[in-house]
């Protein structure tokens, strides 16, 4: 007598879509079987907790597409109440058939379909940015090569180009110039990613930018917060791909209100009913939006076990029915308040993407470079928390990566932009009693600094020091060799990148740390620190109850 729910899954595991999309799902049917609803559950992936026999009541291991869902939808409807289908947890696999279930007469739960397609079609978002009085990128769409250079040139260069409707940024990039966009169409043009119904989004891309990522709740009425995170990565790098904290470490409380607001704006302009996930950008002071999706994101699991928030559980009653107050006065919600504002003692909590790049490999059999770019290539995450961000940092590397080494060789190398920032990190590095190598431009900035530093050549120079005096092997053969414990290069320009991929696929293979952005060095250099003197371990479990008792 139940009425029942079906929850749409993820389908099989692929980068971009994986694991804590299955997360949602699950508690999302725990909350409504909790709820009194009768919940079935759709998926095809043996490797999944939402396939498992006792997660739902009723599980149909059949294919995520349009003619099998709706063969499911009749049988169940046939004898009994269907209340509606969950497609906002499963990721593009499960939103790829709103339209259809829609259009064949299926109530969909929680955001419609429409309100779904109104958030990825660029004229109408930015229709509602503007009417929020919201900014964002300065952008167009293109359905052809001529299209997206003509745009390019209005908006100038570097622009970020990403298909519509694809799946962990596949397609996307950073295109710095008419070349290299003729290039990328030559790339893509077997692909069919790019026509007149799935155009390409061309923005103007934002340097040196700080992304935020934030998951909200929004009921139709209030707007609960599960988590404001800020990328350790600048923004350009996909969000999959990046690591993150939780709470953000240096966004002032002035900033995390205007995220605040502006989510707020966005959940009621698109017409959200359950997730939303916004992506911001600070560049030059100002707060830009890059995307909002209203539907589950990947960092819904973090958020929750960061925060002790059951925000999947949460959203699949407000897709249900139910509103954000109900959800407060039952106690699946806090009192009051949401996500926003952390006190300044509670726990911060890192998430660290997985890129095992030493699997990965280019059609010629190469290792493909480490390089993070705006297309997602990690393959899971890890979560490290402590009190404070550099130990969580370093328990969120020796997760994901086996730790970092507290002694031993470090090589730098770093392009001209960097020259200048990368003298305080790497004094630190020296003060920690590390050895520094580095090639002959990167070194004759750290020398005249003060910094002991030994010139290498690099992959094409061997041999090259300061002063020519001495032929030394050139860096590749000191990684290979075992001579390098810690590799630092950020590229610029094609030469760069050629004697880049080099060392970096030399580090690779030899399974040593490397860092390519200066700000997840800063971030490094305070982790290594602190491994250098042991830190403690305490279970989620204590943090959420000393949360509880501080509240």
């Amino acid at each position: 007598d139940r009425r029942k729910v079906i929850i749409l899954g993820a389908g099989p595991n692929r980068i971009g879509q994986g694991i804590e999309f299955d997360y949602s799902c699950v508690h999302a049917s725990f909350a409504l079987a909790d709820a009194g609803f009768e919940t079935i559950m759709v998926n095809c992936n043996p490797e999944t907790v939402s396939t498992d026999y006792d997660t739902s009541d009723r599980l149909y291991f059949e294919p995520l597409t349009l003619e099998d869902v709706l063969e499911i939808v009749e049988v169940e409807q046939s004898n009994g109440e269907l209340l509606g289908v969950v497609v906002q947890l499963g990721g593009q696999t499960a939103l790829g058939l709103a339209q259809g279930l829609q259009a064949a007469g299926v109530p969909i739960l929680g955001t419609s379909p429409d309100a779904i397609d109104l958030a990825e079609e660029r004229g109408a978002f930015s229709a509602i940015l503007d009417a929020a009085g919201l900014v964002a990128p300065a952008n167009g769409t293109a359905t052809d090569r001529q299209g997206a250079q003509d745009i390019a040139e209005r908006i100038g260069f570097p622009v970020l180009v990403r298909p519509s409707f694809v799946l962990g940024g596949r397609g996307m990039e950073i295109v710095y110039g008419a070349a290299q966009l003729d290039d990328y169409f030559d790339r893509i043009a077997d692909q069919g990613i790019v026509s007149q119904t799935n155009p390409l989004l061309v923005d103007r891309f934002l340097d040196d930018a700080i992304e935020i990522d934030v998951d909200a709740l929004y009921d139709g009425e209030e707007l609960f917060i599960g988590g404001i995170m800020e990328h350790i990565e600048e923004a350009g790098i996909h969000s999959g791909d990046s690591a993150c904290t939780l709470p953000a470490i240096t966004l002032s409380d002035s900033v995390l209100a205007k995220v605040r607001d502006a989510t707020g704006r966005i959940a009621e302009g698109v017409g959200v009913r359950g997730l939303l996930n916004v992506q911001f950008a600070i560049a030059q002071g100002e707060l830009y939006v890059l995307e909002a999706n209203p539907r589950a994101s990947r960092t819904v699991p973090f958020v929750s076990k960061a925060l002790g928030t059951q925000l999947a559980k949460a959203a699949s009653r407000v897709m249900a029915g139910d509103s954000i107050a109900a959800l407060r006065a039952e106690g699946l919600l806090q009192e009051s308040g949401d996500g926003t504002f952390q006190p300044l003692d509670s726990p911060v909590a890192v998430k660290e993407a997985v890129l095992p790049f030493k699997r990965f490999r280019t059609k010629d059999g190469k290792i493909v470079d480490s390089l993070l770019s705006p297309e997602m290539r990690s393959t899971g995450e890890v979560m490290g928390i402590d009190r404070d961000f550099p130990t969580a940092f370093a328990k969120s590397q020796l997760a994901a990566y086996g730790g970092l080494p507290t002694e031993g060789n470090v090589f730098v190398s770093v392009n001209d932009r960097d020259k200048s920032s990368i003298v305080a990190p790497v004094m630190n590095l020296a003060d920690l009693g590390f050895t520094l190598y580095a090639t002959e431009g990167t070194a004759r900035v750290l020398l005249r600094h003060g910094v002991a530093t030994e010139v290498v050549g690099k992959f094409t120079r061997s041999g090259d020091t300061a002063d020519g005096s001495e032929n030394r092997p050139n860096i590749v053969e000191m990684i290979q060799a075992g001579e390098i414990d810690v590799v630092i290069n950020t590229p610029s320009g094609a030469s760069s990148r050629g004697d880049g991929y080099e060392i970096r696929t030399a580090a690779v293979a030899a399974d040593i740390p490397i860092f390519t952005t200066m700000s997840e060095l800063h971030a490094a250099v305070a982790s290594f620190r602190v491994l250098q003197h042991g830190f403690d371990v305490t279970s989620l479990q204590e943090y959420n109850e000393r949360r509880k008792a501080r509240k």
